[in-house]
């Protein structure tokens, strides 16, 4: 049996967590970014250790993105990306955030409700994320090379390809599915 139990955060209390999230990045900024993505993989694996909690670990093994996008070469994370998700995983570095992580059973919560919002935030850079390793992945199974040997330029120009295909067949098509031309046609 599963209990679903909703939140309902006031401007208030999210400003609250935009505070800390502000709070982190500028503490960050004094870190390197093989100092903060460790504190994130250190969190992680304390968590699926110490945590029974499914809801928690679920969420914070979200983490795992993030940290994959900032380390895949191919994909190229530009700076802008970098910082942003840099400073969402900034926030986990500090054990004695909103609920401090040793208090049991509910220490980290604010730790999941933190991935949950960044994650929110940041689900555009994720989802083109996820999109560039499904990509990288069958790409290379069809040409039989190395996905390490993809990056994010020629998945662009894949992206591009199948773009102006699409926008060829509807034009051939006419729009409507059919070989009529439009009544509007100049070509």
């Amino acid at each position: 049996m599963s209990l679903r139990i909703t939140l309902d955060f006031t401007d208030k209390d999210l400003e609250r967590f935009r505070y800390l999230a502000r709070t982190a990045m500028e503490t960050s900024r004094d870190l390197d970014e093989a100092e903060i993505i460790k504190g994130a993989q250190e969190l992680l694996e304390k968590v699926n250790e110490d945590v029974g909690s499914d809801y928690i670990r679920g969420r914070l093994n979200q983490i795992n993105v993030l940290i994959a996008m900032l380390q895949d070469e191919g994909w190229g994370m530009q700076e802008v990306g970098r910082g942003r998700v840099l400073a969402a995983l900034a926030y986990f570095n500090n054990p004695d955030d909103l609920i401090p992580d040793d208090v049991p059973g509910l220490g980290y919560l604010d730790d999941a409700i933190m991935v949950e919002l960044l994650c929110r935030e940041l689900k555009p850079e994720m989802e083109a994320y996820e999109d560039f390793v499904a990509y990288r992945e069958s790409e290379a199974k069809r040409r039989g090379m190395d996905p390490a040997d993809l990056n994010r330029s020629d998945f662009l120009n894949a992206r591009e390809h199948a773009l102006l295909a699409r926008m060829r067949r509807r034009r051939r098509s006419g729009g409507s599915g059919g070989r009529r031309r439009s009544p509007f046609s100049l070509f």
